[in-house]
């Protein structure tokens, strides 16, 4: 069973002297894409930290802070199997202890999609992570690509703050429906879930528009659009096709790069989803049985 630490100078005490650490931040309640990540880190250093910490920074006022998924048994069972070797599970005040009143604030790849849908979302998980970074100090720290704008605003921050970590990014596991797993999907019935997958089912759209030779980006998201208003509990927040630095343009080019993105509220509960443009690039992300294709 891993060990588990639960404040700042017990977590530098127990990495002290450890070659090649890999870190692993969360908010717990693991589940299969958490154990992905785990395992990615496993593969490539000695030492494997493991963050749970439902971080009060990036919620806001009407968010589900209070009621977000905890069971911290279940997680040091995940990390068990998975293969981590330390916990780390802070309080509030350890992250953040009285007179704290330092924030990590980006522009650019943090301001559209979930940066203007949710205000100050981004400052709060730059914040955490750079503190998470400057406390584990790890070779490698492993983020799931399917919240795909906070690992470009991790990227960025690591690259203008000369952090000396390799972000590695992990394709996003799915449910055999498709469904991105997700740690909110704990709040939906099984009906539920299956009328969540319209999300996948429309991001796919978009691929096959793109295809099918469809690159003015109005199109391509209507595509999508389409589907989504086929599931009347779908409300969007937005669909939106994507370059590198999250920007979204008229016209798409072939880049790599290139993402469609998804948030939506259904049955009370905020989802988002994303896949590469090209589906050739990686087909929408592993079912749980797949072998780890070796990237993050």
């Amino acid at each position: 069973m891993p060990r588990v630490v639960r404040t700042p100078a017990e977590l530098r005490a127990a990495l002290r002297g450890q070659p090649s650490v890999g870190l692993v931040p969360t908010m717990g309640y693991l589940h299969t894409g958490h154990a992905t990540l785990i395992r990615a880190a496993r593969a490539e250093n000695a030492v494997v930290v493991l963050s749970v910490f439902v971080n009060p920074m990036q919620f806001g006022p009407k968010e589900d802070l209070a009621r977000y998924p905890r069971d911290l048994d279940r997680d040091l069972r995940v990390a068990a199997e998975a293969g981590a070797d330390l916990l780390f599970v802070p309080e509030a005040g350890d992250m953040y202890p009285t007179g704290f009143s330092t924030r990590v604030e980006l522009s650019g790849v943090s301001e559209p999609l979930d940066g203007a849908a949710r205000p100050g979302h981004f400052t709060g998980v730059a914040t955490v992570v750079l503190k998470l970074l400057n406390l584990v100090q790890p070779a490698r720290a492993y983020f799931g690509e399917k919240d795909w704008q906070q690992l470009a605003v991790v990227r960025r921050m690591v690259a203008d703050l000369n952090v000396p970590v390799e972000v590695v990014g992990v394709p996003t596991v799915r449910a055999e429906s498709g469904l991105a797993l997700s740690s909110r999907n704990a709040y939906l019935s099984a009906e539920e879930l299956e009328r969540a997958t319209v999300l996948s089912r429309a991001l796919r759209a978009v691929q096959a528009a793109y295809a099918g030779g469809e690159r003015d980006a109005a199109r391509l998201r209507q595509a999508g659009l389409d589907v989504l208003a086929t599931e009347p509990e779908a409300v969007p927040d937005y669909l939106a096709v994507v370059d590198g630095d999250m920007r979204e343009r008229d016209a798409v080019d072939d880049d790599p790069m290139n993402r469609v993105l998804v948030a939506a509220r259904m049955f009370g509960v905020r989802l988002i989803d994303n896949m590469p443009l090209d589906a050739r690039q990686h087909p929408g992300g592993q079912h749980p049985g797949d072998q780890h294709p070796g990237e993050l």
